[in-house]
């Protein structure tokens, strides 16, 4: 009987299938069982659900794992659920047997306050099965268990192969998204289907590859090939404790890059600059890990470390549309606020911004009501945030970002380039004193004598002198400040106890 037992796990590793293993590679694409080594680092790997075979009239006995690999891995010595799917066993689609070992990872999670990590390389349901209304009438109740685990432990979704369906459905609930270039795909239905349903003749790429759905702001992270995808996930996870509650990971300190920090925004208001290099001079060196870099270019969100802790940080990039706000910049810096609530990472506000993006393009997209996540999210937080006006801080979209007093933040301060205003002096005096400057001798004149008087009253030391903020610091004294801070200020409690939950206006 023992030799009938270790013949039978023999027969699940990749040594005893060398064809399927070819056809694999010969995709491009590593196997599921080197997707896990290569997270793991080859460390402690406890499989489960390593014999389970297809039910009904699939049930052949030689399609062990039934198209998923689930275990317990540890991730740089911290474990965490993996489930990855095996596209050499039926296209890695999702059976009733396969799909309650996810659904086995998930419970460990909920039980062991460990992340989820989901390696998906697979066609989705499995029709075999799905046609079969005994079986389809169930439906699954994975959805609601990652509804459990969102914002109790960190959740992933790896794209390395067919990321259609289900696949896509269980990517959504997740908190970070990776997509691999070439190879992994994601959206709600594969091309055949799209071509059936509505006439397109579309490829899987061009309906949902890597880097469009990266600039859709459908993935976080779009990555050159599976290795850089893996050290994505171990990268984000280092990042974050293993449950909501648990202790931050603290690495060690390191000096952030060496530049002249109270030079690099530029003394003219209207010249650009790049807001990443800003954090890059206050983080850590090489801590920088970028969210959705190329989705809403025009706010940059990720996650730092400043004196080995780490934080969130979001960005305007006046890089692109001056850094406005529009409704894919709101959305995803909420997403990224609602995150480091969830885990207890401060986050770091860096404003610069001439207002929302306005105009009937921009009214299209639901702005809004979309423009109030960023304000919902950032409001409801109880880590702590550090509000820094950096250059523009203009209007509701000053506020939106945490400006000021508006979101109480435990460090509101402001750089001396700062500007900080209702809205841009020009088109206030435009509007407010139009018909006065037209009436005057010269009307160019006395509507640059108005626009100059009210210049000098967005002044950030007649901010500080109401206490609308901290105060006003050199450039060069902030990263000083923010480690002081992350040093001392702790979560705060919820504001309105009793309240069962806040209604998202989206």
């Amino acid at each position: 009987m023992s030799d009938r037992i270790l013949a039978a796990h023999a027969a699940t590793q990749d040594q005893s299938r060398p064809e399927a293993v070819a056809r694999q590679h010969d995709r491009g694409k590593l196997t599921a069982r080197e997707r896990i080594r290569i997270l793991t680092g080859d460390a402690t790997f406890v499989e489960f659900g390593a014999l389970v075979t297809p039910g009904g009239s699939l049930d052949s006995g030689d399609l062990l794992g039934d198209g998923v690999v689930t275990g317990i891995g540890y991730i740089d010595g911290r474990p965490a659920a993996i489930a990855a799917f095996d596209f050499t066993v039926l296209g890695g689609s999702n059976g009733e047997v396969g799909m309650s070992k996810i659904e086995r990872c998930a419970a460990r999670c909920l039980h062991d306050r460990i992340p989820l990590v989901l390696l998906c390389d697979g066609g989705g349901h499995r029709i075999q099965e799905g046609l079969d209304s005994r079986l389809a009438a169930v439906g699954s109740q994975m959805l609601a268990r990652l509804v459990d685990l969102s914002g109790l432990v960190p959740t992933v979704t790896v794209m390395m192969g067919p990321g259609f369906g289900l696949a896509a459905n269980l990517a959504a609930m997740c908190d970070l998204v990776v997509v691999v270039r070439g190879i992994g795909t994601i959206g709600m239905s594969a091309a055949p289907f799209v071509r059936a349903g509505t006439g397109e003749d579309l490829s899987n790429e061009e309906i949902g590859g890597a880097d469009i759905q990266a600039e859709r702001g459908v993935a976080d992270i779009a990555a050159a090939d599976e290795y850089e995808a893996l050290a994505a996930v171990r990268a984000y996870l280092s990042y974050l404790p293993p449950f909501a509650d648990g202790p931050l990971p603290r690495a060690s300190a390191v000096r952030a890059v060496e530049v002249d920090l109270d030079s690099i925004v530029p003394e003219a208001s209207r010249m650009a600059y790049d807001m990443l290099d800003v954090v890059e001079a206050l983080a850590d060196a090489e801590s920088i890990l970028e969210i959705r870099p190329t989705a809403a270019p025009n706010i940059v969100t990720g996650l730092a470390r400043i004196d080995g802790r780490p934080l969130g940080v979001i960005g305007n990039q006046p890089r692109h549309l001056g850094g406005a706000l529009d409704a894919g910049a709101c959305e995803k810096a909420a997403h990224l606020a609602a995150v480091c609530d969830a885990f207890g990472l401060p986050i770091l506000i860096l404003i610069d911004l001439p207002g929302f993006l306005i105009g009937s393009a921009a009214e299209s997209t639901q702005l809004a009501r979309r423009s109030g996540r960023l304000m919902f999210e950032l409001g409801r937080a109880t880590v702590p945030r550090f509000s820094i006006v950096v250059r523009k801080g203009y209007g509701a979209a000053y506020i939106a970002m945490g400006g000021g007093r508006s979101i109480d933040a435990d460090l509101s301060i402001a750089w001396p380039s700062a500007e900080i205003s209702a809205m841009p002096i020009e088109s206030a005096v435009d509007i407010a004193f139009g018909r006065e400057f037209k009436a005057a001798s010269d009307p160019a004149s006395y509507r640059e004598e108005l626009i100059a008087r009210f210049r000098a009253k967005r002044d950030p030391l007649r901010a500080a002198s109401g206490f609308g903020i901290d105060d006003v610091v050199m450039p060069s004294a902030t990263r000083t400040l923010l480690i002081e801070s992350l040093s001392r200020c702790r979560r705060h409690t919820d504001r309105v106890p009793g309240k069962r939950r806040t209604i998202s206006p989206i």
